[in-house]
């Protein structure tokens, strides 16, 4: 596999962001196609959400984590859920609903409908892509709409941080639907009552099943194998301790493709020296005092080997939600020209 889809987006210029939030940090959505041989890359879309579903005009703008099925590609920003048809990036669905607030990750449900965390309002929301709703659930086993309004569109809320929960991923597991909760470290069960997978080594953010194991990433650096079966962890590899000292930042770890049953590629996005960060329990504690580049890398997890890592800030991408494979390279036709979209 030597082509990839990476999904996020561009930073604003340095200038523009010191101290601001993570609401405000991002001009950009971007997808790039990167050539994991010749590290050759292009832009097949650069999008900007349209002001009407969009907090504010400088709020930010990037792909979170979404899903690929087939020559389908599903992902959102943090207010809308678009749908692509590859290998040309053809716009083929598009939903924006007033409950999406902060939208972290999208995926196709069991029944024909899409799953989305809206993780400004902790909720999974299940619907169709003629935006009717169909299920939602806190992922607190709350009423959905107890601390929060119908009558509100959250879309035009910055942000409503804290959050109790802060879920960033949602997968199935037969007819069940799972969400992995960062401040609980774990992964919970939606549609029943079942215990929840721990993660615990750290805060969680993919969960992805890949045959008869989930994999998860932590933002700290490590990838957490559980056993479908059993529901128990298996491996957790500690990836700040491959090729480096236990001191390493490698940034904060998401995006993951699995490629085998030993390899998987892993994005690191650059950890930025704000207030907020400062306060981090896993950033506080490196105390290597270098901040390593927004990055793909591919490691072989059983082997405890770095394979291959790929810088993607001279590209333009500063922040990294989502890989995936990509049938062929840059200097192909995949995408002849950047899908440039929005107001």
């Amino acid at each position: 596999m030597s082509g990839l889809y990476v999904l996020g987006g561009r930073q604003r210029k340095a200038l523009l962001t010191q101290s601001r939030a993570d609401e405000y940090l991002y001009e950009s959505a971007l997808i790039l196609q990167v050539d994991a041989e010749t590290k050759g890359s292009r832009v097949c879309v650069e999008y900007q959400t349209p002001s009407q579903v969009r907090a504010d005009a400088d709020a930010s703008i990037l792909f979170k984590a979404g899903s690929l099925r087939g020559d389908t590609l599903f992902t959102c920003t943090s207010t809308e859920v678009l749908v692509y048809g590859l290998p040309h990036f053809k716009l083929v669905s598009y939903v924006s609903l007033p409950c999406f607030n902060d939208l972290h990750h999208v995926r196709p449900s069991e029944q024909d409908g899409l799953l989305a965390v809206s993780t400004g309002l902790d909720m999974v929301v299940e619907f169709t892509e003629q935006g009717e709703i169909l299920r939602e659930w806190n992922v607190l086993g709350e009423d959905p709409w107890e601390r929060f309004s119908r009558q509100i569109d959250y879309r035009k809320v910055v942000t409503t941080k804290p959050h109790r929960s802060h879920p960033n991923h949602v997968f199935c597991l037969g007819p069940d639907i799972w969400a992995t909760r960062f401040f609980q470290k774990d992964a919970v069960c939606l549609t029943r009552s079942a215990a929840p997978i721990p993660i615990e080594v750290e805060k969680p953010h993919d969960g992805q099943v890949v045959g008869d194991r989930i994999y998860f990433t932590t933002v700290d650096g490590h990838v957490v194998i559980v056993d479908r079966e059993t529901l128990r962890v298996s491996d957790a590899v500690d990836l700040k301790l491959i090729d480096n000292d236990c001191c390493a930042l490698l940034g904060w770890c998401r995006g993951l493709l699995v490629v085998d049953e030993s390899k998987a590629w892993i994005g690191f996005t650059r950890v930025r020296k704000t207030k907020f960060m400062e306060n981090v329990n896993w950033v506080k504690h490196a105390f290597r005092d270098v901040e390593e580049p927004t990055h793909i890398a591919l490691y072989d997890l059983a082997a405890r080997k770095r394979l291959q890592e790929i810088d993607l800030e001279p590209y333009g991408m500063n922040v990294i939600f989502s890989i995936f494979p990509s049938e062929s390279c840059p200097g192909g036709d995949q995408c002849d020209e950047p899908q440039v979209a929005g107001c």
